[in-house]
C-alpha cells in the first residue's frame, strides 16, 4: 500500500518563483514530514551506484504538516455554468448523437442538469441505464423516475437520442434511432409515459447547478462540483430546447437547430467542431451558453458525418464535430496546496524533490527541476530533462497490461507502485495505456502524482537519467538542469547559452517547437551529446491553454501499444499529424545521426570499435581507451541495452558522420522494430540480423558545432562501473571536455 502521495503545480521552476506542493495521506496519517532534497542518483539497487540525495537544510518548506486524504475528480465531461435560461425551463427537449463505447457499464449520463447520485438526485438527465438502454431520468430528491427505451445500445455505433418532457401534461417521450442502417438495426418507435412526480419537481433546488454533458455533478469539498455517472464514448451536436418537441423533428433539431419551428424554443446548440484546440465548448444558439471541457476529453474525433475524404480535422472541421469522453481521463487532481517553497536566488540548478514521509515506512518523492534564471546560465553544460517522455510514460500500466510484454521484458514483476496503480486508475493514464473502453489514451499531464517518475523506482525515464547527473557530480562537472517543456515554450534561447547540451537516456517524445529549437541550436554551433536510445521518435504537442498537458496520437506505424482510429491521427492542439517524426519527414538520423531499430529487456551487450574510431577526427573521443571492445559491463549487463539506434544514410545520417562503434551479440529477444520492415519474417532478431545493434557516431555541424550519439538507452547505466573508472566513462568524459572547449570544430567535407 502506498501511504503518501504528492505532486507539484509545476515541474520546472526558476530562482525567485514559488512552487506549490499538494499531498494526500492515503492511509489516514495525521501528519507527515516534508524536506527538500537535491537528487544525485536514484538507483538504490545493490548492484547499482547507490541512492544519493542531499538535504537542503535551510529550505523554508522543511517541516511537519497535518495529514489528510485528498479526493480526485477523475473522468472527462463538459460543464456549462448556471444561467437564468436553465432556471426558466419547465418543459424541455434534450437531443444528441452518441457513439457509446461502454453501454453495459453503470448508469451513464449523456446530457443533464442533475445534482447528486443517479439513484437519489434531483433534476433531469438523458442517460443510458445499467442494461445499456437509453433513459430519461427525472428526480426531485426523494424520488427518481425513469422512462426507459426497450432497445439496448450496441457499442461503437451512432445513435440519435431525443428525450422530451411536457410540464403541462407531465408526459415524457424518449426516442432512439440508429444512424447507420447498414447494421440492420430496425427503426424504433418512441416511448411515452406520464411522470408521477409533482409538477416541476425535478426543477426544485437546481439554482446554481451547472448543465453538463457526459456526466452529472455531485457536491465536492468546499462547494466545488465533481463529476459522476461518466459516459464513455463520443457525443455530437447536443441540443436543449425549452419545449417538448415531437420526435418527428429530431433530424431537424440535430442538423439545423436554428430553423423554425424548433428554433424559437432553442436554449442552446453546442457545436464541437468549433475551437477544437481549446477547452471551451461553443454554443451557436441565441444565448451564448458556452461551456468548459473538464479533464481533457479527446477532441478532433470523427463524427457521424465523417466521409473519409478528409484525414485531418483542419480541412473539414464539420466532420470532426464529436468529442470522445472517458471515465478515466484526468488533467488535474485539483488538490489543495499543503505547502510552498520560494526558490532562493543562490540555489544551484539541479534535480530536486520534496521528500515526504509519514508513519514508519510511508515515503514519496515529488521531483522538480530548478532551472537557472531566464536568459542566464551558471555552467557550460546543460542536462536536458525529458519532461515530454516522462509524461508519455506517466503511471503507465503497459508492462503488465500489454499481452506481449513478457516477450520483451521477461517474467513480469510487480512493484508496490504497480499494484497500487492497478487499483487506482483515478491517478490517470500514460499515452501507452488503453482507457477502460479500449480506446488509446491520447493525453498525459503532470498535475497528479506520477509514481514511475521517482527515484528508487524502476530504472527508466527520470530514474535512469539520474545516472547521468550522478556521473556529472562524480567527475566534478558543473551543470545546469533544463527541461524540454520549457524548451517548447522558450525555444532555442533556452539552449544557446550552453557550449554543450546533454540529453537524457530516452528523449523519445518531441514537439515541433522542441525539435526546431534543437536543430537551430546545432546550426548555431552548439554541441549535443545524445546519451540515449529511441530518441526524437514520436511527434507530440503541448496544450497552449493547460500547462503541463501533452497530446499524442499513435499512427499507422511505429512500435505502439494502440493505434489511432482512421482519420484521428491529427493532433487536436495543432492539427499536425502525430505518429513517428520519420513519417513527417524528420527521422532522428537527420538530427543525431542514429534512429531507433530494436528493443529488448533481457540483457545488454557491448560495442566493438570500427575503423572510423581510429580516424584522426575521433582521436579525442578514444584518448586513453586501448580496448577494441567497450561497455561490456553496467547495471543492464552492457552499455548497449534496452533500446537501440542505428545509422541510416537513406533517412538522414550525414555522409560525413563517423561510425565509431557498433554493438553485437544481442539475444533473440531483440527484434527489428515494426516500422523498419514491411512484413515479419525469420531472421529479424538479435541473433540473426546485423541490423539489431546500437551504433555510436560523431559528426561536426555548422559553425563549429558537433554531435555525439551513443545509440543506446543503457549507456548511462555503465558510467558508474568500477567507481566511474571505465572505458564508457572515459569516452563520455573525453567528449564532454572537448564539447565545452571554446575551440570550434573544423568543418568536415560534409559541413562546408
Amino acid at each position: 500500500m502506498i501511504e503518501i502521495l504528492g505532486y507539484a503545480d509545476r515541474l520546472a521552476v526558476r530562482p525567485g518563483a514559488t512552487i506549490a506542493f499538494k499531498v494526500s495521506c492515503e492511509t489516514g496519517a495525521e501528519s507527515y514530514r516534508a524536506d527538500i532534497v537535491r537528487l544525485r542518483c536514484g538507483d538504490d539497487r545493490p548492484d547499482g551506484p547507490g541512492f544519493q540525495e542531499a538535504l537542503v537544510a535551510d529550505a523554508a518548506a522543511n517541516g511537519d504538516y497535518p495529514g489528510r486524504k485528498q479526493a480526485i475528480d477523475c473522468g472527462s465531461y463538459v460543464r456549462i455554468g448556471p444561467a437564468a435560461a436553465f432556471d426558466a425551463i419547465a418543459s424541455f427537449t434534450l437531443s444528441a448523437l452518441i457513439w457509446p463505447t461502454l453501454p453495459e457499464a453503470d448508469e451513464a449520463t449523456v446530457l443533464a442538469r442533475w445534482k447528486g447520485a443517479a439513484e437519489a438526485g434531483a433534476g433531469y438527465a438523458l442517460a443510458i441505464d445499467k442494461s445499456s438502454r437509453p433513459c430519461l431520468r427525472l428526480g426531485g430528491g426523494a424520488q427518481v423516475w425513469r422512462l426507459v427505451h426497450p432497445v439496448a445500445l450496441q457499442a461503437r455505433r451512432w445513435y440519435r437520442l431525443l428525450a422530451s418532457f411536457d410540464a403541462a401534461t407531465k408526459t415524457a417521450t424518449l426516442h432512439c434511432e440508429p444512424v447507420d442502417a447498414r447494421w440492420g438495426d430496425p427503426a424504433s418507435r418512441p416511448v411515452s409515459d406520464r411522470c408521477p412526480l409533482e409538477a416541476n419537481a425535478f426543477g426544485q433546488g437546481l439554482v446554481g447547478v451547472p448543465f453538463t454533458m457526459a456526466a452529472h455533478v455531485i457536491a465536492g469539498m468546499k462547494g466545488r462540483w465533481r463529476g459522476a455517472g461518466h459516459f464513455n464514448g463520443k457525443i455530437e451536436a447536443p441540443r436543449l430546447h425549452a419545449q417538448a418537441i415531437p420526435a418527428a423533428q429530431i433530424e431537424q433539431i440535430l442538423t439545423t437547430p436554428l430553423a423554425a419551428p424548433s428554433g424559437a424554443s432553442l436554449v442552446a446548440a453546442w457545436d464541437f467542431s468549433q475551437d477544437i484546440p481549446g477547452t471551451r465548448i461553443r454554443d451557436i444558439g441565441p444565448k451564448g451558453l458556452d461551456g468548459d471541457c473538464i479533464n481533457l476529453p479527446t477532441r478532433a474525433m470523427t463524427g457521424r458525418a465523417w466521409t473519409a475524404e478528409a484525414m485531418n480535422w483542419k480541412s473539414r472541421p464539420q466532420e470532426y464535430a464529436a468529442i470522445h469522453f472517458h471515465e478515466d481521463d484526468l488533467y488535474d487532481c485539483a488538490w489543495e496546496t499543503d505547502f510552498s517553497w520560494t526558490i532562493p536566488q543562490e540555489l544551484k540548478s539541479g534535480i530536486y524533490a520534496a521528500r515526504l514521509r509519514c508513519g514508519s515506512q510511508g515515503e514519496d518523492y515529488v521531483p522538480f527541476f530548478v532551472l537557472p534564471e531566464r536568459g542566464h546560465s551558471r555552467a557550460p553544460v546543460a542536462f536536458l530533462a525529458s519532461a515530454a517522455t516522462y509524461l508519455a510514460y506517466a503511471n503507465s500500466h503497459d508492462h503488465y497490461e500489454d499481452p506481449v510484454a513478457e516477450r520483451c521484458h521477461g517474467l513480469t514483476v510487480l512493484a508496490p507502485a504497480d499494484l497500487f496503480l492497478m487499483q487506482r486508475r483515478d491517478l490517470g493514464l500514460s499515452t501507452y495505456d488503453h482507457h477502460r473502453d479500449g480506446s488509446g489514451s491520447c493525453w498525459s499531464s503532470r498535475l497528479r502524482p506520477i509514481l514511475n517518475m521517482r527515484p528508487k523506482r524502476a530504472l527508466w525515464s527520470l530514474n535512469a537519467d539520474l545516472h547521468i547527473t550522478d556521473w556529472l557530480e562524480a567527475i566534478g562537472q558543473d551543470y545546469d538542469v533544463i527541461d524540454d517543456e520549457t524548451l517548447h515554450r522558450e525555444g532555442v534561447s533556452l539552449l544557446e547559452r550552453y557550449a554543450c547540451v546533454i540529453t537524457g537516456t530516452h528523449p523519445e517524445y518531441y514537439s515541433t517547437a522542441m525539435l526546431t529549437a534543437m536543430a537551430s541550436y546545432l546550426e548555431r554551433g552548439g554541441r549535443l551529446m545524445y546519451l540515449g536510445g529511441n530518441g526524437f521518435y514520436w511527434r507530440v504537442a503541448w496544450h497552449e491553454e493547460l500547462p503541463g498537458a501533452m497530446e499524442m496520437r499513435r499512427g499507422e506505424a511505429g512500435t505502439r501499444m494502440w493505434t489511432s482510429a482512421p482519420g484521428e491521427t491529427g493532433l487536436a492542439t495543432t492539427g499536425e499529424p502525430s505518429g513517428m517524426w520519420r513519417h513527417s519527414g524528420f527521422a532522428p538520423q537527420r538530427l543525431v545521426g542514429v534512429g531507433f531499430i530494436s528493443e529488448g529487456f533481457d540483457s545488454g551487450s557491448y560495442y566493438r570499435r570500427l575503423p572510423d574510431s581510429h580516424n584522426p577526427r575521433a582521436g579525442f573521443i578514444f584518448a586513453g581507451v586501448e580496448e577494441e571492445i567497450v561497455g561490456d559491463f553496467g547495471v543492464f549487463g552492457g552499455a548497449a541495452s534496452l533500446e537501440l539506434d542505428i545509422v541510416d544514410p537513406k533517412v538522414g545520417t550525414p555522409a560525413h558522420a563517423l561510425h565509431l562503434a557498433a554493438s553485437e551479440g544481442h539475444s533473440n529477444v531483440y527484434v527489428i522494430a515494426q516500422a523498419e520492415t514491411g512484413a515479419n519474417h525469420p531472421g529479424m532478431d538479435g541473433i540473426e540480423s546485423p541490423l539489431v545493434r546500437a551504433d555510436m557516431v560523431f559528426f561536426e555541424t555548422l559553425n563549429g558545432g558537433a554531435v555525439f550519439s551513443t545509440g543506446s538507452i543503457g549507456w548511462a547505466g555503465s558510467l558508474a562501473h568500477n567507481g566511474y573508472r571505465n572505458n564508457i566513462s572515459t569516452i563520455t568524459q573525453n567528449v564532454l571536455r572537448r564539447f565545452i572547449s571554446p575551440e570550434p570544430f573544423p568543418p568536415s567535407a560534409g559541413t562546408k
